[in-house]
């Protein structure tokens, strides 16, 4: 009767580790719709503080420029001379008084010179909110496929969760028979016990993953992720050289010549405030003796003995070398960083395709025959502990392989993005 009994749990052991082996990603009928990245990302980009902050930048630079191209308001000035004196100009009989108002002339280009500030302020600004928006594609990316992989870990978990079970019983079923020692059925309990704590580990860590998931998009998430966003891997026959790469109209790039541009715009405007304004403006005096009335024209410029100008030209003139040279500094660090991205995602897809193709298709096949020589007492407990506990890691390096290869792309993708309207050339 044992016998038979241990016959027929081996076979119900041998019918659900088959079982095992499709994977967690083999396809089930789902109703729930699927919440995609895209989705994840538009909602992100609507709800996130820093595109609001950037907006709000955008408007500024814009409400800068209108303020850059007003010119000067007129000043209204009154004087009343002649009075509280002695003699004739006693109390306020010789009062002469004069109403006019003067209209500043700016000279030297200071309004054009202001406006291209202002635009290039405001270019720098709309660069800023293109970095900010790719900023938050690459954190919704980063979140959204760590929480695909801490779905396909909790999968994994529940499996080889069931999988000690199983061990355990075809375990108890051989010490029943007499035809191993208890320590056997003890060693199977413990490798079962930390499964199902793994699953409670795994399961905690899913939930974490997609509540900052939906913290960042600002809203629960409605439906399933997309769980082939893991398995997007490029061509197998991908050898050779890295691209030669072109930062041309990226981000980073854009945003250090709009820096230049900007301190550019500051020289000229420094030059142009080197150049006195005037000041003109007609007035009407009155004569309290004679009670006529009198024209009054009046022309004011500063004489620059303090402050002529030559201290903002040097100091101006400093900042467009300073930014010049950290245009060049950041063309080649961003180069760099493109190549270093490059190579990881390339080295990542290599490892995610051996992980998860012929490295998990071997410690699956081990797992399979450590299972059938168990069962048939031709193998020990040790030797298939040791391929469960091969094939669990292999399929969690798989999930982590393929999640590493998705992050390093969003990178690349990041690094290499491109400014609107090509960026500052």
């Amino acid at each position: 009767m044992n016998r038979i009994l241990a016959a027929m749990l081996a076979a119900a052991s041998c019918a659900t580790m088959a079982q095992a082996q499709v994977g967690p990603s083999a396809p089930v009928a789902q109703e729930a719709p699927v919440y995609t990245l895209d989705q994840a990302v538009s909602a992100a980009g609507g709800s996130a503080p820093a595109a609001e902050a950037a907006t709000a930048g955008i408007d500024a630079a814009r409400a800068g420029r209108t303020v850059a191209g007003l010119r000067p308001n007129p000043v209204v000035q009154g004087q009343v001379e002649n009075v509280i004196g002695s003699g004739p100009y006693r109390g306020v009989r010789s009062a002469e008084t004069t109403v006019g108002f003067a209209i500043p002339i700016e000279l030297g280009g200071k309004r054009g010179a202001r406006v291209a500030v202002a635009n290039a302020q405001l270019s720098r600004a709309e660069i800023q909110a293109a970095i900010i928006a790719a900023d938050v594609r690459l954190q919704v990316t980063q979140l959204y496929v760590e929480a695909v992989a801490a779905d396909r870990r909790v999968m994994t978990a529940r499996d080889q969760a069931r999988i000690a079970s199983d061990a355990l019983r075809a375990a108890s079923v051989r010490v029943q028979a007499g035809r191993a020692s208890p320590l056997e059925q003890q060693r199977a309990d413990v490798a079962r016990i930390n499964a199902d704590a793994n699953v409670e580990r795994q399961l905690r860590l899913a939930e974490a993953a997609r509540a900052n998931l939906a913290r960042r998009i600002g809203r629960p998430i409605d439906g399933l992720l997309d769980d082939t966003l893991l398995d997007r891997l490029p061509g197998v026959n991908v050898y050779g050289p890295l691209a030669p790469v072109n930062t041309t109209g990226t981000l980073a790039l854009a945003a250090a010549n709009a820096d230049f541009s900007i301190a550019e715009a500051g020289v000229r405007l420094a030059r142009a405030n080197r150049v006195p304004d005037l000041n003109v403006g007609p007035s009407i005096r009155r004569l309290e003796a004679t009670n006529d009335m009198a024209a009054v024209f009046s022309v004011s410029i500063p004489i620059p003995v303090f402050n002529n100008g030559r201290a903002a030209i040097a100091q101006a003139t400093a900042q467009r070398t300073q930014a010049d040279a950290q245009r060049r500094v950041t063309a080649l660090d961003i180069e760099q960083a493109i190549t270093d991205a490059q190579a990881q995602a390339a080295n990542a897809a290599t490892t995610a395709r051996a992980a998860s193709g012929p490295a998990l298709a071997a410690a699956q096949e081990a797992a399979r025959i450590a299972r059938i020589g168990y069962r048939e007492g031709k193998f020990g407990q040790l030797e298939l502990l040791d391929a469960e506990r091969t094939l669990a890691e292999t399929r969690v390096a798989a999930i982590d392989a393929l999640a590493n290869y998705q992050n390093a792309r969003a990178q690349v993708e990041r690094l290499t993005a491109r400014a609107p309207n090509g960026g500052n050339q």
